[in-house]
This record gives C-alpha cells, sequence and structure tokens, in this order.
C-alpha cells in the first residue's frame, strides 16, 4: 500500500513523501523498452529513432508524444545533448493541438542557456535552471506533478516548484528543434 502526501513545510516548500512496503522500483512503468517508439507518436515534421537503448532525436520541428495521457505522477528520464547551442525540452500535461509544439503545453525546459526551466507555450513560467551540462553528458531528471503542483529535480538537486499548473491531464513528450539529443531511462510511477 502506497500513500502519498503532498505538503509544505518548513523552508522545504513542496514535498512528496512516499511510504511504501513494496519494493522501491514497484509501481514504475518504463515508457520506452530499449528496441522501438511502441507507445509513442511523432507530431509534425520530425524524425526521432530507437537506436543502442536510446530515443535519438534525429532533426525536425515537431515533438514525439506518449499515446496515453497522464495526470498525477512522477517522471525520470536521462537526456544528452549531442551539439552546441542544444535545445529541446520535455512536455507534460500536453494537449494534441497545435503546430509545431502543443498549443500552450507545460515543459521542462533543455534549452543549453535555461537547462530545466518551466516554460508554458513560449512563456517561462519559472526561469530557475540548473547548470548546463556539456555536450555528450548525461542528465538525471525527475519531475513531479500532482494537481496543481510541480516539481523538478535535475542530478538530485531541487531546481524549482511550482503551484499553478492548469492542466488537469495530458501527454508527455520530447520537443524536436532540429538540435540532436538522446534519451534514456523514461519510467513513470502514477500516483
Amino acid at each position: 500500500m502506497k500513500k502519498h502526501i503532498w505538503g509544505y513545510g518548513a523552508g522545504l516548500g513542496l514535498t512528496v513523501i512516499a511510504l511504501a512496503m513494496a519494493a522501491p522500483d514497484a509501481g514504475w512503468q518504463s515508457l520506452f523498452n530499449g528496441r522501438d517508439l511502441a507507445g509513442w507518436r511523432a507530431w509534425n515534421d520530425v524524425t526521432f529513432e530507437a537506436r543502442d537503448g536510446v530515443i535519438h532525436l534525429v532533426r525536425g520541428m515537431g515533438w514525439l508524444g506518449t499515446e496515453r495521457s497522464f495526470q498525477d505522477f512522477v517522471f525520470e528520464f536521462e537526456c544528452r545533448p549531442l551539439v552546441e547551442k542544444y535545445d529541446s525540452g520535455i512536455y507534460f500535461r500536453a494537449g494534441l493541438d497545435g503546430k509545431p509544439w502543443p498549443n500552450g503545453g507545460w515543459q521542462v525546459n533543455l534549452r543549453y542557456n535555461m537547462f530545466g526551466g518551466l516554460v508554458k507555450g513560449y512563456q517561462a513560467k519559472d526561469r530557475t535552471s540548473a547548470p548546463p551540462v556539456a555536450v555528450g553528458q548525461w542528465a538525471k531528471f525527475r519531475l513531479t506533478v500532482q494537481g496543481a503542483k510541480a516539481m523538478l529535480e535535475v542530478n538530485g538537486r531541487r531546481i524549482w516548484e511550482y503551484d499553478q499548473i492548469d492542466s488537469p491531464r495530458g501527454h508527455l513528450g520530447i520537443q524536436a528543434e532540429n538540435r540532436s539529443f538522446e534519451f534514456r531511462n523514461l519510467r513513470l510511477r502514477e500516483l
């Protein structure tokens, strides 16, 4: 039995306390099987490939989204840029309308000068960001979204907390901005 408690504590801000009697990986589902893009769909003019256990963003202006939508979750993934002045993003609770990207979609920015910042549509909502990573270096992200609250950790460090997420449910996705990236270990635990 799992119990999740959200709250505000002495200087800690938004916290998630997960009490579980099961194994640490119980409840997690892999969103990428390492072999193909089953469970994902490309939107607009983009090319993504599954190879060597990673999702490789090859080119294009659009996004790769999950076929399923999600409400409350913890989402973990790793990414690494493959070119200088990299730019990509991770959508969450995104709708399917819009071109080249979801209209008004919530996004964790993966741009070199705003790595991990929070964006809605084209507007920055929280410019707090993690230090940029070097080309070819992996970074680990953990995004927790429950109700109107969201929290991001990058490489084990809390980056931001936000409590005005106005989309109750939507798809996860990887943004393509003609900059090569790789993604691996995408997994999700619904809350």
